[in-house]
């Protein structure tokens, strides 16, 4: 166990955290970096329950720092997966219009990617049926450069190599809370020593608002988790798309829709949905934790953010909670898919702060102290964009 003082203590080991120390101890040789993390192992919440897509930046509004982020990510992380060999492909995504009404939803959803500088393609009905067969839709519009690859093993590559650069990796080491100071942080921990350092950088994902709170910030957000459901084709329907298929967005969720996805291992999930959770980290189906409930029932912003996605919410429950409304989503642009194509795959968690207006934080959200940096909110597509995120927290905290 590390028990001498650190230059940084950075925590969890989620792919923004292990970035985050990689960046440190790349940029100044001679650093001493510290990752606690509570589980067994890294990548255990959010970054190994996603869908595994490399996004290419098309959704973000022009200039925003998710865009500009999103693309260096995208060039980052294919680059580091041919320096490891860890498989990874480009695949392309076609997002789909199946409706009148969504047609000139598609089209600004196309001049904003361009004006992220992507590189995109409108896709009319004669080609879409001519590419994707067992696709239908009124028109899309072609991403070329989006792809797959298993964010798991991104970090545990992270990880290992993080090591040989001289970082520390610590699991199964759970924060209790944080003793502050003028030139250092302790960081304490409910079965091991304690860690000093001179920084600290929190990147907590679904425990962020409560790992905030302890260092004495946060009660102006909360972390409401959404439960995100995947299912999987059968392995005879491998071959039904050989692209990702997108739905277009509503433009009032930061949610992409139920899609396909190619995944690394040559199948096909299907998801995923968004649904209030009963439980952080409750990943089977009806998990419930009565103090992660209790803790967003608590925020008033909760309640304001309810209201305001009120009959979003019901459609999203019901779907979830009867297989041929979640069906009925695929079908709009997949129609021969039956119930009996759906089988079971994990689902994942998405971290969503919102604050007290009722409002969805949609960028990055970051609370400080003289010693401290908590990354807040590292919205979708932080795993993409994981490393250029962690060059701009570890900008911040190296100033001094």
């Amino acid at each position: 166990p590390v028990t001498a003082p650190v230059d940084f203590c950075v925590l969890c080991g989620g792919i923004v955290g292990l970035a985050t120390e990689h960046s440190l101890l790349c940029r100044r040789p001679g650093t001493s970096v510290v990752v606690v993390e509570k589980e067994a192992d890294v990548a255990r919440h959010q970054t190994g329950h996603n869908s595994g897509v490399i996004h290419s930046g098309l959704y973000y509004p022009p200039g925003s720092l998710k865009a500009r982020l999103c693309r260096q990510g995208l060039r980052w992380t294919r680059e580091f997966c041919d320096t490891h060999g860890i498989p990874h492909r480009t695949t392309g995504k076609l997002i789909v219009a199946t409706e009148p009404e969504e047609l000139p939803r598609l089209e600004a959803l196309y001049e904003r990617g361009l004006a992220n500088r992507i590189s995109l393609r409108r896709v009319p009905a004669g080609e879409l049926a001519e590419r994707e067969p067992r696709v239908r839709g009124l028109a899309a519009v072609w991403s070329p450069s989006t792809g797959i690859v298993d964010y798991t093993r991104v970090c545990r590559t992270l990880a290992t190599e993080i090591a040989g650069l001289g970082g520390v990796v610590r699991t199964s080491a759970r924060v209790t809370g944080f003793d502050e100071r003028a030139d250092a942080v302790t960081v304490r921990l409910a079965a091991d020593e304690p860690v000093l350092a001179r920084r600290v950088v929190v990147c907590a994902g679904l425990q962020a608002d409560r790992l905030a709170r302890m260092a004495g910030l946060g009660e102006d957000f909360r972390i409401v988790p959404f439960r995100g459901e995947y299912y999987r084709l059968p392995a005879a329907r491998a071959g039904l798309v050989s692209t990702l298929i997108y739905p277009v967005p509503d433009p009032s969720l930061p949610f992409l829709g139920v899609h396909l996805t190619l995944t690394v291992d040559g199948g096909i999930t299907v998801g995923p949905n968004a649904v209030l959770g009963l439980a952080r980290e409750g990943y089977p189906r009806l998990s419930v934790d009565l103090a992660d409930v209790a803790d967003y029932l608590a925020f008033p912003g909760f309640w304001r953010l309810a209201a305001r996605h009120l009959s979003t919410g019901l459609a999203e429950q019901f779907d979830s909670l009867v297989k041929a409304g979640y069906l009925r989503r695929v079908q709009r642009y997949c129609p021969e898919l039956t119930a009996d194509d759906l089988l079971p795959e994990p689902a994942g968690i998405r971290a969503q702060a919102g604050t007290a207006d009722g409002a969805m934080v949609d960028e990055f959200l970051f609370r400080g102290t003289a010693r401290m940096l908590h990354v807040c909110n590292a919205p979708s597509p932080a795993a993409t964009a994981a490393m250029p995120i962690a060059a701009v927290i570890a900008d911040r905290v190296s100033r001094d």
